[in-house]
């Protein structure tokens, strides 16, 4: 019987030098979702990855005297290791660089414009470079970004608009059809409030004032816009639009799109509408979580109050993260981070709660059975209600995690636990243990406070995929059939001879006052960095002296030209000039340095091919 399939994407970051914990917290809640799935049994196809053009980068590249490209390289590879440390099993990696992701984008143009969902006028709007969005006068905030604060700049530019206004009916008429489609259901509200209801504007999808993206292959002058480049990596991870659609026709439609709440109108609405436009399912859901938040306000590089994920795993281990982030905020509200809270998580649930059950319960299997139970046993009449709240925990588990409420499930997880913990207060192994005729009820005891962590240790397994390994080699089991999902459904198979091997504390209590005087100033050390850095890349270079320009030609002057193609290799702003820019360009093994009067118009740029004119000399080969 084929398996039945799942697929799961986050969204696809913009690269950035540094991921703080509130990137790592969408895509461990996927990476959760995705390894719950395949312990089900699901064929699951878990889908991540970067979004990589855009004059946003362009600036930053150039800022920093590398290409594009060769920028985006390099932060890719450090999410890359990121998302290694985090244990985020993604089953494939999206760059919108790649060139099978390049030809099915302007595939996608093309046939939208054949069709006349793309029509090509002009575009006069406020735009924010960071945010990658334009805005209205009215939809400014003081004049600045809605979204992000920052100052925007007024931009008027030929472009090809998508026909969004030509959708907005049909996505309401989804949504009445399918309540299931966004969640938490207050994001479909927002959205049929907010931009539905008022009326959607056709969108701008390509862009000629930077050069740094897919190119319109039609009008080359035309990049493709962020929109229908990011959005279609759903479907050209997929292999849509290339000779090879066969994973496009095995998961597609997605069973959801999980994603921060900041961009659930492109997922719900912009990309629903292109989807509708192309003839194609759309996705089974679309997931708008909530933030991580300080002080009130969003986790934010700009603002300056980050929390550096690698800080944190380095002190306390990938699953005590993992564990805080999914058990302390609720899945698809905002959460507050603060150190108190993650520390108390540390020591009440995961040091208190499950780490003291599995020591005290090895530790008492080894002293009053020398490490192994005999299978000689007595129930005890505390057994029964032992044995059915494990059989009603996975079905809670199940029904919570299958509608993406991890804390929920943890909160059951932790309610089995809890239980265990107060069994072997009422059978009371150091009691029984000085009376010989109370072996066997001693030995069915530490049975089945083990037999309830093996159950545990699977149902742990999609939030902290390091632990129940460690649980399991002190129990003595290996991965295979009794660590699948399904032999939580049934009780009593651990061997009856159970041997047992002490090992390591699980999670050591955290002296909190001392913690939090370490963990805040390792956190400020890191972001001391990490501002040196950026202050030190935004630091003005010393530019050579300005050299002066010849005098203009006369026409006979110009009779002495040739046309030569050379490579700007590299391209600066004059200081203090308003239209300056300084070039240095190759022809062949030769470089000069040319001066250029169109900053106000072009941003500098280090990857573009130039054409000069330049005088000619008495040397036929010059």
């Amino acid at each position: 019987m084929a398996k039945e399939k799942f697929y799961i994407t986050t969204p696809i970051y913009y690269p950035s030098d540094k991921l703080h914990i509130g990137h790592s917290y969408c895509t461990v809640a996927t990476d959760t979702m995705a390894r719950y799935k395949r312990l089900r049994g699901y064929d699951v196809m878990f889908l991540t990855g970067t979004d990589e053009h855009g004059q946003k980068i362009e600036r930053i590249a150039t800022a920093q005297n590398m290409t594009p490209k060769q920028y985006t390289d390099k932060v890719v590879a450090g999410i890359k290791e990121l998302w290694k440390l985090m244990e985020i099993s993604y089953d494939r990696f999206i760059r919108t660089t790649d060139d099978y992701h390049v030809k099915a984008v302007q595939k996608i143009f093309k046939q939208l414009y054949d069709q006349g969902d793309i029509y090509k006028s002009a575009y006069e709007g406020w735009y924010c470079t960071p945010c990658e969005s334009f805005f209205t006068e009215t939809q400014l905030k003081d004049g600045k970004c809605p979204d992000c604060g920052r100052d925007v700049e007024l931009l008027k530019e030929e472009s090809y608009f998508f026909r969004l206004s030509k959708y907005g009916d049909r996505i309401i008429k989804y949504y009445e059809e399918n309540p299931e489609f966004l969640q938490p259901n207050t994001r479909q509200n927002e959205m049929i409030a907010n931009f539905l209801k008022p009326g959607l504007e056709d969108l701008a999808v390509s862009r000629t004032s930077f050069k740094w993206g897919v190119p319109v292959d039609f009008d080359p002058k035309h990049i493709v816009y962020v929109w229908v480049d990011a959005l279609s990596n759903y479907i050209t991870a997929l292999g849509y639009g290339s000779d090879n659609d066969a994973d496009y026709k095995k998961y597609w439609p997605a069973d959801v799109h999980v994603v921060g709440k900041e961009i659930v109108r492109f997922h719900a609405i912009i990309w629903p509408a292109m989807l509708m436009a192309l003839n194609i399912p759309l996705p089974k859901k679309v997931f708008g979580h909530g933030w991580l938040v300080i002080n009130g306000g969003k986790m934010s590089k700009s603002v300056g109050n980050v929390v550096d994920p690698v800080v944190l795993v380095e002190k306390y281990g990938v699953d005590a993260i993992r564990y805080f982030l999914l058990r302390e905020i609720a899945f698809g509200q905002d959460g507050n981070f603060t150190n108190e809270a993650l520390i108390q998580r540390i020591n009440s649930d995961l040091a208190n709660d499950l780490g003291n059950l599995v020591s005290r319960t090895v530790g008492m299997i080894e002293k009053y059975f020398g490490g192994k139970l005999p299978a000689d046993r007595t129930e005890t009449a505390f057994d029964a209600d032992l044995k059915a709240m494990a059989a009603a925990t996975v079905p809670k588990v199940e029904e919570k995690m299958d509608n993406m409420l991890f804390s929920d499930a943890l909160i059951e997880i932790w309610n089995l636990i809890r239980r265990t913990n107060k069994y072997i207060d009422e059978t009371q192994p150091w009691v029984l243990c000085k009376d010989e005729a109370k072996k066997a009820e001693l030995a069915n005891a530490l049975y089945n406070v083990a037999e309830s962590i093996r159950i545990i240790s699977i149902l742990i397994q999609p939030f902290m995929p390091l632990t129940p390994a460690k649980i399991w080699t002190q129990l003595n089991i290996t991965e295979g059939a009794l660590t699948d999902w399904e032999s939580t459904k049934t009780w009593g198979l651990l061997p009856a001879e159970l041997t047992v091997t002490k090992g390591e504390t699980l999670f050591p209590r955290i002296d909190m006052k001392k913690e939090l005087e370490s963990l805040e100033a390792a956190i400020k050390a890191a972001q001391a960095t990490s501002l040196a850095n950026q202050a030190k890349k935004e630091e003005p270079k010393k530019e050579a002296p300005e050299e002066e320009y010849p005098a203009e030609i006369t026409i006979d002057d110009f009779c002495k030209v040739q046309l030569k193609v050379g490579e700007v290799i590299e391209s600066k702003e004059v200081p203090k000039s308003k239209k300056l820019l300084r070039n240095v360009v190759k022809f062949g093994e030769e470089e000069r340095v040319i001066f250029s009067g169109i900053k106000d118009t072009y941003a500098p740029v280090s990857w573009l091919a130039s054409a000069l004119w330049l005088p000619t000399t008495s040397s036929p080969e010059k």
